[in-house]
């Protein structure tokens, strides 16, 4: 099927009835419109030049029922003409909405079922375009899976299957892996797990100029960018943006979700690897303080070596006989200022807002109970990943299920 066949829906009941005719997804966007009868109305010319309609118009409507309608029927909202609104449905599914205008919202009987009928001939239009939709999708997830696999005979199938798709051609040379993870508690997240997915998909659309494919799973996925050049910071930021708004008109307007950028890479057989990169960027954004909701691998600084590391080894015996001896985490605290002024006495002094012969009484006591010198770089260097280890170890613990 292709879009020229739900065109032509459009256009031959438009001809018919001398009304412009538009139909919908089932989010209300655009998919298909006729030409203008002169019965345009603000809302279907920003629906016409958007492909979509303000969220605002989009609530109002739903507020209405129309998701549930199984005839059609006739909405009136404030600022807006009357129209018809047919739903689009297959086999019990709702697949869109058939819209037609009027003044004075007067449908005869023969346009409501000239509607109708053309609303259940798009319904089967729909229905076998979800189908191959579902199948595409189905193939294209299970070859990024397997894409990033470690068996190295898997992937390089993977990377035959891949172009044999012919999805972009060989000018496409830049690869690089955004995943994406709920920070919602698991029972939330797979309560939402089509939300979750409508999402990402939600933030593939951006990607027009370039390729984007995607691989959702419960509360987590990751979108695969094939581009001519490195993606640009906007893209990027559009991308989030739009997964994270509609997760949040799906669920709840407060849930947050965690992204992370991986390499670029200019070989198929090195997605692996962006993908590695890209989720340990997005446990950087779950666990570190600061790093906000995307994190970009090659700006996480010696968190990109630490966050490699298992669970159980984010521990040093020198920064464990510090918390021992510090009940209420003033060396710690101290300790941590020093490194972040650099060994600067007199401006770890001003952060602390301490004598500087305070600071030199606590650096001495830390020497003593670490058994470290801080005139020693190998010593500083222990201790400040010690530190560096201490922060991650707690967000692990803080965590409400495995990463």
């Amino acid at each position: 099927m292709s879009d020229l066949d739900l065109q032509s829906v459009v256009d031959g009941l438009a001809e018919r009835l001398h009304r412009s005719v538009a139909i919908d997804d089932p989010s209300v966007r655009l998919i298909a419109a006729s030409r203008h009868f002169g019965d345009e109305d603000a809302v279907r010319v920003r629906s016409v030049l958007d492909r979509s309609i303000e969220p605002a118009v989009t609530e109002r409507l739903f507020a209405l029922g129309i998701a549930r309608w199984t005839a059609p029927g006739v909405v009136a909202l404030d600022g807006a003409l009357p129209r018809l609104c047919a739903p689009i449905r297959c086999n019990g599914m709702l697949l869109g909405y058939l819209w037609l205008i009027d003044e004075a919202g007067a449908f005869t009987e023969s346009e409501i079922a000239a509607a109708d009928d053309a609303a259940t001939t798009a319904g089967t239009l729909l229905y076998r375009r979800l189908l191959l939709h579902e199948r595409s999708k189905a193939r294209h997830e299970a070859i990024l899976r397997e894409l990033v696999s470690p068996d190295t005979a898997v992937r390089d199938q993977a990377i035959e299957d891949l172009r044999a798709e012919q999805l972009f051609g060989d000018d496409f040379g830049h690869f690089t892996v955004l995943a994406v993870q709920s920070r919602e508690a698991e029972e939330v997240a797979a309560a939402h797990q089509v939300a979750f997915e409508a999402a990402l998909e939600e933030g593939v659309r951006p990607v027009t100029d370039d390729v984007a494919l995607m691989v959702a799973n419960r509360a987590r996925g990751w979108i695969l960018l094939i581009q001519r050049q490195p993606p640009a910071t906007a893209l990027v930021n559009a991308i989030t943006e739009r997964v994270t708004a509609r997760l949040r008109r799906l669920t709840d307007p407060a849930a947050r979700l965690a992204f992370g950028l991986g390499t670029t890479v200019t070989d198929l057989r090195s997605v692996a690897l962006s993908y590695e990169h890209a989720t340990l960027a997005t446990r950087a954004a779950l666990l570190l303080p600061g790093k906000g909701d995307l994190a970009r691998w090659g700006e996480l600084g010696p968190y990109e070596l630490l966050l490699k590391l298992p669970v159980d080894d984010l521990r040093t015996p020198a920064v464990a006989a510090l918390e021992q001896a510090d009940n209420h985490d003033v060396l710690i605290d101290t300790l941590t200022a020093f490194f972040d002024h650099a060994g600067n006495v007199g401006r770890t002094a001003t952060a602390l807002t301490i004598h500087r012969a305070t600071l030199y009484q606590r650096l001495k006591r830390i020497e003593h109970v670490t058994g470290c010198s801080l005139d020693n770089g190998d010593d500083r260097l222990l201790l400040h990943l010690g530190l560096k280890l201490r922060t991650l170890a707690a967000a692990y613990r803080a965590r409400t299920r495995p990463i």
